[in-house]
């Protein structure tokens, strides 16, 4: 029990911002896990867990620091300098840039963790980004068009 409730931590904080222990047990009791404060204090610690500096997010100890704010504004500049066009086939979203840009704006997109985005492929022109569904899909295409001023 106690391997799966740290496991089920560890995906609940690389998935979404939680910045309190109170936040981490709500989400917990959803997944059907009655923790006390006592029993997530201990788990943050032999999980290693330390807050981001930028946010006061919880995630794993060692993980690139960059901010969501730094990460948003890294992204915003390379939509602006690299997105040429972006269409959606159901939850794939297709992403063209000129040759050799593809791999800056797909890095600009895994650190920016959006939460729309499941993952990226970066080839030289082209990116694959796979979305958790069509409608999530169709906003980030159109969160990506807003960032690069299209």
């Amino acid at each position: 029990m106690k391997a799966r409730r740290q496991s089920v931590i560890l995906e609940l904080i690389d998935r979404d911002a939680l910045h309190s222990q109170e936040q981490l047990r709500r989400r917990l009791h959803q997944r059907g896990f009655d923790a006390t404060q006592a029993t997530i204090s201990r788990d943050i610690k032999e999980l290693g867990l330390v807050k981001r500096a930028g946010d006061g997010a919880y995630q794993r100890s060692g993980v690139d620091a960059t901010s969501p704010e730094t990460a948003l504004a890294a992204l915003e500049r390379a939509a602006g300098q690299f997105l040429r066009r972006a269409d959606r086939v159901q939850q794939l979203v297709i992403l063209r840039t000129g040759r050799g840009e593809a791999q800056a704006l797909a890095e600009a997109l895994d650190r920016a963790q959006l939460p729309e985005a499941v993952g990226t492929i970066g080839g030289e022109d082209t990116i694959l980004v796979i979305a958790r569904d069509g409608r999530r899909a169709e906003a980030l295409i159109k969160r990506l068009e807003k960032l690069a001023g299209k």
